[in-house]
């Protein structure tokens, strides 16, 4: 196909450095060929750049074809651009990074700015024109700003199986078209389908929570066997049900308190910064566990259970109730409350660090980082924040499952903790430790894959 009159001569000198055969079309191989050349390293990205551009049959794109691609997304890239040069003087500089990137309730620190501008700005001058910026995101898919973002956004998609995290961070735009409930949904499937995958795990780690100690010491493989007998293979999921059952209710009222404390706290309107968000987080996070406590303590019952003691969720409920009162229903609520501080900051700080460190040491060519990159950080970061709040944890359980257990004292936070201390030292608050880190990397891969099957099949764009 020969060039049409308005056809842009770079995408001319494009075509013609791709098309290598010069039969008149760019198929698979010249394009990806093409990628690696101007600097696409990955496949994942060559193949992304295959299916945006409809690369439905192996006789690849004639020249009309090919600019109408670019020719759209050039438009969408405009769009964007626009959006970023607050002055409109033609060229986006560090403030205006900063600045859009606060509007959308993301804040980052100047030298994060800079690499960022950085890996867009091909001369030097530490600001990007609308050349640089076209270059730059040609094949590229972050054709609007919320999905550059979305890059670097700490998302709660990794579910560890603890709702500590702070909660999902959506733009005005998501909410107005509807995209966080999806994402919600999305999220809280990927939750479901992880829990179930580690829920032995999960089980093993409130088994030795509760009953191991120095003169009673429970091995993974000894654990599991006493399980096994006692129960067969199906107890291996006692108290998954309920676990699952919580995470609906939760996501939902710890999103809807998150909107409400933001706009209660932040001191601009339309903008929060990191410590407003930590504070309204760590605040929905409690609103949330206040209103599904009572799951919480049910959940430990359910996961202790002997063979017959409870029919099911609504029996269990019954029986604590008649036995022990309403009371019962909140019993180890203080460490859990407390528990919230140090994970959610720690689990921030961690995570906003290691963000740091890669941008700084590898963002040579490009501010966004890989998939395992993110999960990486994810997990190390979740990974620290349950380090700091497990002893808080484990309290919590043995304060939830005290009157199931045969002759335990009912003791109150404090003495409880100082009678750990004093028999077993101060590992004994650790007790479990070896499960639960056990379960963290399946339980975040599974949650991923789910999280994007999921997406998908939304209709959500990544």
């Amino acid at each position: 196909a020969r060039p049409t009159q308005d056809a842009s001569p770079i995408y001319e000198q494009l075509f013609a450095k791709l098309d290598t055969n010069k039969d008149g079309k760019v198929d698979v191989s010249e394009l990806k060929a093409g990628l690696a050349a101007m600097g696409v390293k990955t496949t994942k990205e060559a193949a992304q750049v295959e299916s945006w551009l409809n690369m439905q049959t192996v006789q690849g794109l004639d020249f009309n074809e090919f600019s109408k691609y670019l020719k759209d997304h050039e438009k969408k890239l405009l769009l964007t651009f626009k959006s970023l040069d607050k002055n409109q003087d033609g060229r986006i500089d560090l403030t205006e990074i900063q600045q859009s990137l606060s509007d959308l309730g993301l804040e980052i620190t100047k030298d994060t700015a800079e690499k960022i501008l950085q890996s867009i700005d091909v001369d030097g001058t530490m600001t990007v024109d609308w050349n640089e910026w076209k270059e730059h995101f040609l094949f590229n898919p972050a054709t609007n700003l919320q999905e550059i973002i979305r890059y670097w956004k700490h998302d709660s998609v990794l579910d560890i199986g603890d709702s500590l995290a702070i909660p999902d961070e959506f733009t005005e735009e998501e909410k107005t078209s509807g995209l966080w409930w999806k994402q919600l949904s999305a999220g809280g499937m990927a939750g479901a389908v992880s829990r179930t995958g580690t829920a032995p795990l999960d089980r093993m780690k409130v088994f030795m929570q509760v009953h191991a100690s120095k003169s009673n010491k429970i091995s993974l493989v000894g654990g599991f066997k006493q399980m096994l007998k006692e129960g067969g293979v199906m107890s291996l999921w006692r108290g998954n049900g309920v676990n699952v059952l919580k995470i609906a209710p939760e996501t939902a009222i710890k999103f809807m308190a998150y909107e409400q404390y933001k706009k209660l706290l932040s001191s601009e309107p339309g903008k929060i910064k990191t410590h407003e968000r930590f504070m309204a987080g760590s605040l929905a996070g409690a609103t949330a566990q206040t209103a599904i406590y009572p799951m919480e303590v049910m959940k430990t019952r359910l996961t202790l259970r002997k063979t017959g003691q409870y029919s099911g969720m609504f029996d269990c409920a019954k029986k604590i109730l008649k036995k022990e009162g309403v009371k019962a229903f909140y019993k180890g609520y203080i460490p859990n409350i407390l528990g919230i501080i140090p994970y959610a900051g720690i689990d921030l700080a961690v995570y906003e660090s290691l963000k740091n460190v890669w941008l700084s040491h590898y963002a040579k060519d490009t501010a966004n980082p890989g998939v395992l990159v993110l999960l990486g950080c994810g997990t190390i970061s979740s990974t620290c924040g349950q380090l700091a709040s497990y002893p808080l944890a484990l309290i919590r359980t043995r304060m939830q499952a005290q009157a199931s257990v045969e002759g335990s004292e009912q003791l109150p936070m404090s003495q409880m903790v100082k009678k750990i201390v004093e028999k077993e030292g101060f590992f004994g608050l650790y007790r479990g430790i070896l499960p639960n880190f056990m379960k963290v990397i399946p339980a975040v891969s599974i949650s991923y894959v789910v999280y994007e099957y999921m997406r998908s099949g939304l209709g959500i764009q990544k």
